[in-house]
């Protein structure tokens, strides 16, 4: 062929033409940018401390058959369909489970007063502003010929037409109480036989080379898959006006809980995790209690709420957690890049157990001052709607919060949250 003038060469046409070395050239070209890729993001020197390599992790720690392993990468793709399983299991419990039981307490499933139909005042607050200043509310009151104080009427009517109903927020609340009571539980059980749990220094001997237990497995996994689920139905949960920090400090939970999977920290992370956990429940009981309208039982929730968080956050938190994670990891097995992302990771953690125990001191204080908890910072609804909504000084407390209020190895714990309405 080569030999053969080019002008005499057989030419294919176009359509016919077979692959040439361009697209093979292409293809090895994306292959090896894909494997630079991952050869940089798996540098051993980055995730493993000196001397260890992702070969050395490879193996079973244990005699053939044992069933034992490291944690490995691909674990956590298993609380992908986990994560869909919970959310299912979590619809069924509020049908069938929570419903019941707050008809059962007589809680109603009845909204707020709806607006009255209006096109042009619809199209307003549809298109336009949900809460229209005083220039636009004089163009509509001569246009409707209506007083602009029945018109600001219709839109806080509006505004609160949107607000979920106290039986849904009941089901939600029931859901994540029962979810975080049960897996504390879970902790505390699998942790009291655990070495690490009482003597810390136990998590760095023989770093990483400590072998995956099933139990330990399935407790990681499982908080993992939750939050995940947290991620999915927060786009169908109680709409809240601090959707983007949560949505933010859930993708910063699942990061911390998976990269302390994968190099193996898990020890440290069930300590983490569980003790996390131990406040949570207490923040969804007394919600509970005060959409049931046990007003003292509510207070009393929130105040035992409010002295285990602080406790845990700002007392075992840094003196056992941070300890342990700074000075004994450093003792042991030295710092190395992913030790440095995950202390600074937990440490970030703590500067926000510190706001968040601000915020929880201050609702308490005006607990006591007035007698009850009444308002806080956040509330079910848009900022556009709050200035409405806390206008009332004759309405009852009601108390709500962060639909997945709660803070782990991520740090979510948000203070319980008491708003007015009318």
């Amino acid at each position: 062929w080569r030999a053969v003038p080019p002008r005499c060469r057989l030419r294919w046409p176009p359509q016919l033409r077979p692959p040439g070395g361009r697209w093979r050239r292409r293809r090895k070209m994306a292959a090896a940018a894909a494997a630079a890729l991952r050869a940089w993001f798996w540098n051993e020197r980055f995730w493993l401390p000196h001397n260890v390599t992702w070969a050395d992790l490879a193996g079973e720690p244990g005699p053939p058959g044992s069933g034992l392993q490291y944690p490995r990468a691909g674990h956590v793709l298993s609380a992908f369909p986990l994560a869909l399983g919970i959310f299912a299991v979590r619809l069924l419990f509020e049908r069938f489970i929570a419903k019941p039981c707050a008809i059962n307490l007589g809680i109603q499933d009845s909204g707020p007063h709806r607006a009255q139909p209006n096109a042009i005042l619809e199209k307003v607050f549809t298109s336009i502003t949900k809460s229209p200043d005083g220039k636009r509310l004089e163009g509509l009151s001569k246009q409707l010929d209506w007083d602009v104080r029945k018109i600001q009427r219709w839109f806080r009517h509006r505004r609160n037409q949107d607000k979920p109903t106290t039986l849904t927020k009941f089901c939600e609340s029931m859901w994540r109480f029962t979810f975080y009571l049960s897996i504390f539980f879970y902790g505390i059980r699998f942790l009291w036989t655990a070495p690490w749990f009482w003597d810390t220094r136990q998590c760095w001997y023989n770093y990483p080379f400590q072998p995956l237990t099933s139990r330990l497995y399935y407790y990681y996994i499982l908080e993992l898959a939750f939050y995940w689920s947290l991620m999915f139905s927060q786009f169908t949960d109680i709409k809240r006006k601090d959707f983007l920090i949560m949505f933010v400090h859930h993708l910063a939970t699942i990061g911390l809980i998976t990269f302390s999977y994968m190099n193996n920290m898990v020890r440290v992370g069930t300590l983490v995790l569980c003790l996390h956990d131990a406040s949570d429940f207490l923040l969804e009981a007394a919600k509970l209690a005060n959409y049931a309208k046990y007003q003292r039982l509510c207070d009393a929730f929130f105040m035992l709420f409010g002295v285990v968080f602080i406790v845990t956050r700002l007392g075992i938190y840094p003196f056992w957690i941070l300890n342990t994670t700074l000075f004994e990891s450093w003792e042991l097995i030295g710092p190395y890049p992913s030790w440095w992302l995950f202390n600074g990771l937990l440490v970030t953690l703590q500067i926000l157990h510190i706001i968040w125990s601000y915020l929880i001191i201050r609702t308490a204080y005006k607990a006591l001052v007035r007698g009850k908890v009444s308002k806080d910072d956040r509330s079910d609804v848009e900022s556009s709607s709050e200035e409405e909504d806390v206008t009332s000084n004759s309405t009852k407390g009601f108390f709500s919060t962060s639909s997945n209020g709660s803070n782990r190895i991520n740090g979510h714990v948000a203070s319980g949250q008491w708003t007015e309405e009318e």
